[in-house]
């Protein structure tokens, strides 16, 4: 063989392999989407987020949260955290509030939200990020799992009792609508026709036991939704009569037949559009 057919050889098998990911400039932003096959970091350079004071009905979590997360960004211990329970109750919008409010004091830690569906490439990632010199929030939203799901153990894993342990610089915090992260029904299979229920039961729940704080999100009453919406005109600077706007906002939520942060704020945001506030 010529060297030339051996260079050319070398080189196809280069495209073949992913060349190893690598960090991005972290000073091109704090915050970060992580993409597995092909791994790489793609830079947020603009994070969607309301302020922490308009998260309404859930002053017990904000402050827990809070705590966790400036004890971390300064270098000392903190947990991962488990955000579970009603939906569109503020629970990814309470860590983006938490980490950019942590960001205004001054206080330096990125935030790298990584897909559902991209669990297995977390060694990967922990491995790149446990030698940067930098504090990083995991962010994995709506995290739940089938029975089948490998990723279950893997997570388990590393959350608590691998060889390598959790670097010192990386937390995480899930979001989910399980309080164990997955099915009740499964939970309750596993404790019907198991050989022994009692541990099958105490397997299928361990992973939840790995988040040192679980911060539990209920549903809001009418007065905690309207406040919503009164701190949302406040902030924005929408003026608007008081009558009209809570019969507009109970109008909106009964058509909607839930009361939620997230009904709450589609309310605003078609309320905005109609008196010509910019979001």
């Amino acid at each position: 063989m010529t060297q030339d057919f051996m260079e050319r050889i070398a080189d196809a098998l280069d495209r073949m392999s992913p060349r190893p990911p690598t960090l991005p400039n972290l000073e091109t932003g704090n915050a970060f989407l992580w993409h597995a096959e092909p791994d790489f970091f793609e830079t947020i350079s603009d994070v969607e987020c309301l302020a922490l004071e308009l998260l309404v009905g859930i002053d017990r979590a904000k402050d827990t949260l809070l705590k966790n997360t400036i004890q971390f960004a300064k270098g000392m211990p903190a947990n991962n955290a488990l955000l579970w329970g009603a939906r569109g109750m503020g629970k990814s919008s309470l860590v983006k509030a938490v980490h950019s409010t942590v960001l205004s004091m001054g206080l330096s830690v990125k935030l790298v939200e990584l897909q559902r569906d991209d669990l297995s490439s977390i060694p990967r990632l922990l491995a790149l990020l446990r030698g940067a010199n930098c504090h990083f929030i995991i962010l994995c939203d709506d995290l739940s799992f089938s029975s089948d799901d490998p990723n279950y153990k893997s997570l388990k894993a590393i959350l608590d009792g691998g060889i390598a342990g959790q670097p010192k610089n990386v937390i995480f915090y899930a979001t989910s609508n399980r309080r164990h992260l997955m099915p009740r029904e499964m939970i309750d299979n596993e404790a019907a026709v198991g050989i022994s229920p009692g541990e099958s039961v105490e397997e299928k729940i361990s992973l939840s036991d790995r988040f040192g704080l679980w911060l539990g999100f209920h549903t809001c009453d009418q007065n905690q939704y309207l406040e919503m919406i009164r701190r949302y005109c406040e902030a924005y600077e929408l003026k608007i009569d008081k009558e009209v706007l809570r019969a507009e906002a109970v109008e909106w939520q009964a058509t909607r037949g839930a009361r939620s942060g997230r009904v709450a704020w589609q309310f605003f945001v078609d309320l905005a559009g109609r008196h010509g506030v910019l979001i």
